[in-house]
């Protein structure tokens, strides 16, 4: 069920921390794991490449072991404690065995501008990264009277990242009349880059409740996070094709060598700093109890993403902060057993100034459903599925990556996730 923006139940720690006024008297646990499964490709044409034109699609793997996530809560009376700890933003690891086209694509430019075609050497690329935002949050609730409640709250965001790859173009056992057979390296670029930030946010949010209905506000204030990077590898050895000096200097190397790769590796040298900021987020939630078997909830949120600062101001080339529109309902079977749907519509503002190579969105419907199962009276096992069903972006570029070549990524995403919870109160 999607839309948990008017909950009472132990996930309205992090959902709804107002609604907690209303939920159960004394203690209450909830241990959560969910298991994604995504792909991120890029399908990248261009046509009049070196005569023959271009084309190939990158098959980005991504995935996370496990994202936890532990709810608990203490109520008595008017007031209650609750606190949060999880993963509350980007969450994964991506991997690209045939690496990217922001590189790949320049350098066999280059090379060809020395004379060098791909089918004279061996290209060997792969590009893979991993973004966390862990989140820790506690909130106190205070039932103001017998319908409205509100609640303040605070979490801290922890940023926890890296960037890993290599591009290797070289001729595997060149042989010459001189020197016996050996790889020769064109060009040997090397990146291990780790990025971590802390920020905090605080919280707010209001509930209102009469009978069957529910209606609840939640907003978080921006995060700002600013990381530093701790770059272990940042190393680029490029052959030298200029003949004058090519007998002292056979190979380009360090901060020369790096200056040829321009902007795309700036921003991974050791000491510079990237902003990674979790947005501001608006959420309108109402809930209704149709019977006493089945409830529902329509949800809004928005998240002011162009005033979150992102690398390379990349926030201003949105069209509009993310809107989301999401939808659920619950049904009790009996006394032991609930059923539940929901949906979700996400809808960024893309641009093609905002997609990248490292780092792309797709707008998307999701669709899952869940089931519980009540052990005892003190005890709920959760079990659900959601899939996300995305748009692909066309980003065309007319000189593509600075090339004079017209050119096209396409961005594309697949995403399928499992989950299991325990709840226990007592």
């Amino acid at each position: 069920m999607f839309a948990r923006g008017a909950t009472t139940e132990i996930d309205a720690a992090y959902s709804n921390p107002a609604g907690l006024a209303w939920g159960h008297e004394g203690f209450q646990f909830s241990l959560n794991f969910q298991k994604p499964w995504q792909n991120r490709d890029i399908e990248t044409t261009v046509p009049g490449f070196l005569g023959t034109g271009f084309q190939q699609k990158y098959n980005g793997k991504a995935s996370a072991p496990i994202v936890p996530a532990l709810f608990a809560s203490y109520k008595k009376d008017r007031v209650a404690l609750s606190a949060m700890i999880g993963i509350v933003g980007s969450g994964g690891f991506v991997k690209y065995e045939e690496g990217i086209p922001m590189f790949e694509v320049p350098l066999k430019a280059m090379l060809a501008q020395a004379g060098m075609m791909p089918n004279s050497y061996r290209f060997d690329s792969e590009m893979k990264g991993k973004q966390y935002i862990y989140g820790g949050q506690v909130n106190l609730t205070y039932k103001v009277n017998d319908n409205f409640s509100a609640a303040i709250g605070m979490r801290a965001n922890y940023y926890d990242g890296y960037n890993r790859g290599h591009v290797v173009a070289d001729i595997p056992n060149y042989t010459s009349s001189t020197a016996p057979a050996a790889n020769i390296d064109l060009i040997n670029l090397q990146l291990d880059c780790i990025q971590r930030g802390w920020g905090f946010a605080p919280i707010v949010s209001f509930d209102y409740h009469d009978g069957p209905l529910t209606i609840a506000a939640r907003y978080e204030f921006r995060t700002k996070i600013k990381t530093e990077n701790d770059t272990k590898t940042l190393s680029a050895r490029i052959k030298n094709t200029d003949p004058t000096t090519a007998s002292v200097m056979p190979y380009i190397e360090g901060d020369l060598a790096l200056a040829q790769f321009g902007d795309k590796v700036a921003a991974y040298k050791d000491g510079a700093e990237t902003r990674y900021d979790m947005p501001s987020l608006f959420v309108a939630a109402v809930g209704y109890e149709f019977s006493e078997k089945l409830r529902g909830t329509l949800e809004y949120h928005f998240f002011d993403d162009k005033h979150a600062k992102m690398a390379g101001d990349r926030q201003k080339e949105l069209t509009h902060g993310t809107h989301e529109i999401l939808a659920g309902v619950e049904y009790d079977i009996n006394k032991k057993f609930t059923v539940s749907c929901g949906g979700q519509r996400t809808d960024y503002g893309l641009a093609d100034g905002y997609q990248q190579n490292t780092s792309f969105a797709c707008d998307s419907y999701s669709v899952g459903c869940g089931g519980a199962w009540n052990i005892n009276d003190k005890m709920r096992l959760n079990v659900s599925y959601f899939c996300s069903l995305y748009s692909d972006f066309n980003k065309n570029q007319q000189q593509y990556q600075g090339l004079p070549y017209a050119g096209t990524d396409v961005y594309s995403r697949t995403n399928h996730v499992i989950g299991v919870g325990l709840d226990y109160k007592f």
